[in-house]
């Protein structure tokens, strides 16, 4: 018999993406009032949980995964408040809530990358992946953006490269560092707190990077058809062992 703690095991999940599903003041977006009038729909779908897409504070260039505050909602979407009662109402319909958790990286306006780019001797400095340029100048690697071109941004302020895995607008967190493990570790205490029954991990196999930063190998089956981004065998940059092992401390939180 499954256990009751087991429950995503065989449940229906219905991604909801706040932005396009039910908009309720007129500005042409969706908000968490407007998922709220469908609770109804949803159960009559009979489905077992929900699963938002981000719906955190956010400049908005990647579809909210460019988060600037963990712990708050956009308020384009609502407040904390209107998530509070979602959670309250679909708890009452016997629907989980599944949320999307960005751990991989943040927003550049993000408070924490702010004061890391202040400063090379800024306290949050190494919360994020800086590295100084290679002898000519350029970038420390070969590492590729999951979007195009080099995956290292120059910080003019203090003369490094950051480190981004996807947008340069998305710089990546430093898992290596235990003080950024206990505050994604925090950021899910602080969601399950308000009744959040569980997380998809967003760009997990990303988390770690090689610590030498060598370049990945160019994978020897890709041609000039090949899009950039796929003509390295990601070694170095992708499924570190470490990745496996942070997703299992965050596991211990939940």
């Amino acid at each position: 018999m499954q256990k009751k703690s087991e429950w995503w095991k065989g449940a229906v999940i219905y991604e909801i993406a706040p932005i396009s599903f039910q908009d309720t003041d007129g500005d042409g977006k969706g908000d968490l009032r407007g998922l709220e009038r469908r609770i109804d729909y949803l159960t009559w779908l009979g489905i077992d949980a929900v699963w938002l897409t981000p719906f955190y504070p956010s400049p908005m260039l990647d579809f909210g995964y460019d988060i600037a505050d963990y712990c708050a909602v956009e308020p384009i979407f609502g407040s904390l408040e209107d998530f509070d009662r979602i959670v309250e109402r679909l708890h009452g319909e016997d629907i989980k809530v599944v949320i999307d958790f960005v751990p991989n990286h943040t927003s550049d306006k993000h408070p924490w990358f702010t004061e890391s780019r202040s400063s090379r001797t800024s306290a949050k400095r190494d919360w994020y992946v800086w590295a100084d340029a290679a002898p000519n100048g350029g970038p420390p690697n070969n590492w590729q953006s999951r979007f195009g071109g080099s995956a290292w941004e120059w910080d003019e302020n203090t003369e490094q490269y950051y480190y981004h895995s996807f947008l340069l607008e998305q710089p990546d967190l430093n898992w290596r560092n235990p003080q950024v493990r206990s505050a994604m570790a925090d950021v899910l205490r602080f969601w399950m707190r308000r009744g959040v029954d569980g997380f998809r991990f967003d760009a997990s196999a990303v988390l770690a990077e090689d610590a030498l930063l060598r370049d990945d190998p160019i994978d020897p089956d890709a041609d000039e058809s090949t899009p950039p981004p796929q003509r390295l065998m990601r070694v170095f940059s992708d499924d570190r062992p470490e990745s496996q092992r942070y997703i299992e401390e965050l596991r211990h939180v939940i």
